[in-house]
């Protein structure tokens, strides 16, 4: 069974930092795409990032471009997210999913899901 697990979330100030992870289980790592999207309230999901572990190609929103960082570990099936100089905007619900190709999940929206984990950024 496929499975994809996110921890990491909490409640931080603006400015601040956070490391997401998202551990995933059941299915070869390699040769999927991993991605992080992240929902507000009233809003639609956002793709944030994506990595390729078949080429390694690593797309940024440009919300995030210069501030997320992306990387993947595929000894242990996880990918991370690595969030600085935090923004009140940034808040959302940020879930990971795998999928067979970048544009499979950001553009088909297609793939498996986690369920999320809560980022709070207070001003």
């Amino acid at each position: 069974e496929v499975q994809l697990v996110e921890s990491g979330g909490g409640l931080v100030q603006a400015g601040g930092s956070l490391r997401l992870a998202c551990a995933a289980s059941g299915f070869t790592f390699d040769g999927y795409a991993i991605g992080w999207f992240r929902q507000a309230p009233g809003k639609e999901r956002q793709g944030v990032a994506c990595i390729s572990n078949t080429d390694g190609t690593i797309y940024y929103s440009d919300s995030v471009k210069g501030r997320f960082t992306i990387s993947s570990d595929n000894a242990k099936n996880t990918v991370y997210l690595q969030m600085n100089s935090l923004k009140p905007e940034d808040t959302a619900v940020y879930s990971c999913a795998a999928g067979y190709s970048d544009y499979e999940l950001l553009v088909q929206n297609k793939g498996h899901w986690g369920k999320g984990t809560l980022v709070t950024v207070s001003s």
